[in-house]
């Protein structure tokens, strides 16, 4: 009844449109005054201590970080390197914008921010390109975008990090393989479309000369990524270190290589990230306190039994979990729900022999398919304000690559390899 009560109350909050950090607050003062099972000083020692932690301080710079690259003209060689690359495939622009969404998210670890840079950039030239209709060109960039939390380094992944005590040098790395299938999903579904469709504006191949060029040129865009696994590998810094030496580089190469970036626009970078980090810590708290609250409420010891007594089989326990995640990845925000549901998911599993890692990857990509599934479809309200386009006509073109997501999804869970393999 307690937990009924808390998710009532929450939910009729969203459904009027209440941010969904006052909405969970909301949720636990209700708990609170109707029942008494927590109160007032622990839901504030709860917010509290829940960004006690060192690796979530690494979220704020990756996300500078990545605010920096974009206007520091790192963007716009990444883009031409997936030019080079891939333009000539059929749908060669739409290839373009998910193999730049991949490098995009190498350097920025955040989907909203990939949809904004690299749909910036895609959508314009595929619709001037006469072949694409507009709202598919937006739906392909929201879709693609979800890569940005999947590459590392990745935003979500620290904070997975942060309530569960995994590695996150083990949790970028994991993110490599599954990354990469992710975008060869997209790009074989999106050319079966673009035959379909008949968006088929071949370009010539370009020469291996020219490919290199593009690479030489973006070369300090490709090295970052590079340069923080590396580091964090060899033991040069932690991740929360990485994360400053990534706004370091970007103030170094946008400044003085590029010079695409001054220092009084930096200024203006430093606020525009401050309140996106206000954002964020304003979703981390309530949803910290509210993962100690179902905790305290036996909420771990009742799902594990429901799982274990529908049945035995790990594979079906897995594709319930998905299922799961894709659902609540359609109604929280992905740091809620890996706050709230990270260590339930962790004590529920762990004893199953599903390992932490594992389990990072499984609910950071299955979370990703959240940013493009109404009602909480962050890369979609992105890639709408870009376009003026309605949520629906984004949507419904991009159906098929939401399916291929699925399918993913499902392959990462089964096959722990994919994820364990190169850590």
């Amino acid at each position: 009844m307690e937990i009924l009560v808390l998710v009532v109350v929450a939910f009729l909050m969203l459904a009027v449109g209440v941010p969904i950090g006052i909405a969970l607050c909301c949720g636990l003062l209700a708990l609170s005054f109707t029942f008494g099972t927590i109160d007032v000083s622990f839901i504030s020692q709860a917010m509290y201590t829940g960004q006690e932690s060192l690796p979530i301080l690494a979220v704020p710079c990756f996300m500078l970080a990545g605010d920096i690259m974009q206007r520091g003209g790192l963007t716009d060689r990444l883009v031409n390197i997936a030019k080079k690359m891939t333009g000539h495939m059929a749908g060669g622009l739409g290839n373009v914008t998910i193999v730049a969404s991949l490098f995009f998210g190498a350097i920025s670890g955040s989907a909203p921010a990939t949809t904004s840079a690299i749909g910036g950039n895609m959508i314009p030239a595929m619709v001037d390109e006469g072949h694409y209709d507009k709202a598919y060109g937006t739906g392909l960039a929201a879709v693609a975008g979800a890569l940005g939390i999947i590459i590392p380094p990745s935003i979500p992944f620290v904070v997975f990090a942060s309530v569960t005590s995994a590695s996150v040098g083990d949790l970028f790395l994991a993110g490599i393989i599954p990354g990469v299938l992710v975008a060869a999903a997209l790009i074989f579904t999106h050319t079966m479309q673009a035959k379909r469709r008949g968006y088929v504006d071949k370009k010539p191949r370009a020469s291996l000369i020219e490919v290199l060029k593009a690479v030489w040129d973006g070369k300090w865009a490709v090295l970052m990524p590079v340069i923080i696994l590396g580091g964090i590998y060899s033991g040069v810094f932690t991740p929360t270190e990485a994360s400053v030496v990534a706004v370091v580089y970007g103030v170094v190469i946008g400044i003085f290589v590029y010079k695409n970036l001054t220092w009084k626009e930096l200024w203006g970078i430093f606020m525009k990230t401050a309140t996106s980090v206000g954002g964020f810590m304003l979703a981390y708290a309530p949803a910290a306190c509210l993962g100690s609250t179902l905790i305290l409420l036996g909420t771990t010891g009742k799902i594990s039994r429901l799982l274990s007594g529908l049945t035995n089989n790990i594979y079906v326990i897995l594709f319930i979990v998905v299922i799961f995640l894709m659902i609540a990845g359609m109604f929280l925000d992905t740091t809620s729900n890996l706050v709230v549901f990270g260590p339930i998911l962790y004590s529920i599993l762990s004893p199953m022999g599903v390992n932490v890692i594992h389990l990072g990857v499984i609910m950071i990509v299955c979370l990703a398919v959240g940013f493009v599934t109404p009602p909480v479809c962050m890369n979609v309200f992105v890639a709408s304000n870009m376009t003026g386009l309605p949520m629906e006509k984004i949507v419904k073109p991009v159906v098929p690559q939401i399916v291929a997501l699925f399918i993913v999804c499902l392959l990462l869970a089964f096959v722990p390899g994919f994820s364990l393999l190169l850590v």
